[in-house]
C-alpha cells in the first residue's frame, strides 16, 4: 500500500522555524507533482506550496519568501522549510502527492499540526 508519511510540525514561537518533510512509503516510483496544504478548523485548505518532479515550484502568496519546498526524487521525499513564522501559520499541514501518467495516484498523507504562538 503506498501512503504518504509525514514528520516535523511541533509548536514554535512566532519568528521561529519549523522543517516538516514527507516520504513516500510503497512505492519507488516517481510522482509528477508533490506539494504541501494546509487546513485550519472550519476553513477549506489551501495551497501551502507545490514542487514539479523537474524542480519548478509555486507558492502561496501568503508564504512567498519564508516558506521554501525542495525534493528528493532519488528518495522520494518533499520538505519544507518554513521561516518567519506566524501565528496564522497556525494549521494541520499535509503532504500531497500526484502522478498522472502510467499509475494514477493521488495521495495524502495524515497531516501534521503546527502551532505558531504569538
Amino acid at each position: 500500500q503506498v501512503q504518504l508519511v509525514e514528520s516535523g510540525g511541533g509548536l514554535v514561537q512566532a519568528g521561529g522555524s519549523l522543517r516538516l518533510s514527507c516520504a513516500v512509503s510503497g512505492s519507488r516510483s516517481s510522482f509528477d507533482l508533490m506539494g504541501w496544504y494546509r487546513q485550519v478548523p472550519g476553513k477549506q485548505r489551501e495551497l501551502v506550496g507545490t514542487i514539479t518532479s523537474g524542480g519548478i515550484t509555486k507558492y502561496a502568496d501568503s508564504v512567498k519568501g519564508r516558506f521554501t519546498i525542495s525534493r528528493d526524487n532519488a528518495k522520494n521525499t518533499v520538505d519544507l522549510q518554513m521561516n518567519s513564522l506566524k501565528p496564522e501559520d497556525t494549521a494541520v499541514y499535509s503532504c500531497n502527492a500526484k502522478r498522472f501518467f502510467g499509475n494514477p495516484m493521488d495521495l495524502w498523507g495524515k497531516g501534521t499540526l503546527v502551532t505558531v504562538s504569538s
